[in-house]
C-alpha cells in the first residue's frame, strides 16, 4: 500500500499545510485533532464535549483509512489546565476501556484560546 492523506475540512489543516490523518502500510497516524467541529469550526466551552468531538473526527480520519478506534495503539493528550485531565479521562475511558491503547498527557498551552484539549492518535490496522 503506497501513502495515502487525509483531510477533514478543518481550516487548521489549510493554515498549517498538514493532513488529518496519514496511512502507510498498516499504521495511521492522525494530527493532534482538537474540539473544533471541522465544518464550522465551532467549539464548545465544555472540556467533556471537546473530548467527545476530537474523538468524533478522530473517528471519521480513521474510517476514512479503513481503520477504527480499536486499531489505537497509542493516544496523546493535551489538556490546557491540571483541571481538564480527569473530566477528560473520563471521557477518554468510555471510549478505550476495552481497547487500552497507551496514553500520555500533557499539559500545555493551547494554540487557540478556546481550546481545552488535543488528541493525537497512532492505529495499527488489522491484516
Amino acid at each position: 500500500m503506497t501513502r495515502k492523506t487525509f483531510f477533514s475540512g478543518s481550516k487548521f489543516e489549510d493554515l498549517a499545510g498538514y493532513s488529518r490523518a496519514i496511512a502507510d502500510g498498516r499504521w495511521v497516524f492522525v494530527a493532534g485533532t482538537s474540539g473544533h467541529n471541522p465544518k464550522t469550526g465551532a467549539i464548545s466551552d465544555d472540556v467533556q464535549e471537546q473530548t467527545r468531538e476530537s474523538l468524533r473526527t478522530i473517528e471519521a480520519a480513521l474510517n476514512e483509512a479503513e481503520a477504527s478506534l480499536e486499531d489505537i495503539v497509542r493516544v496523546r493528550v493535551y489538556v490546557s489546565d491540571r483541571d481538564h485531565v480527569m473530566p477528560v479521562s473520563a471521557v477518554l475511558k468510555e471510549t478505550f476501556d476495552k481497547i487500552r491503547p497507551t496514553n500520555t498527557t500533557i499539559v500545555c498551552v493551547m494554540a487557540d484560546e478556546g481550546m481545552k484539549v488535543e488528541l493525537e492518535v497512532t492505529a495499527l490496522r488489522h491484516e
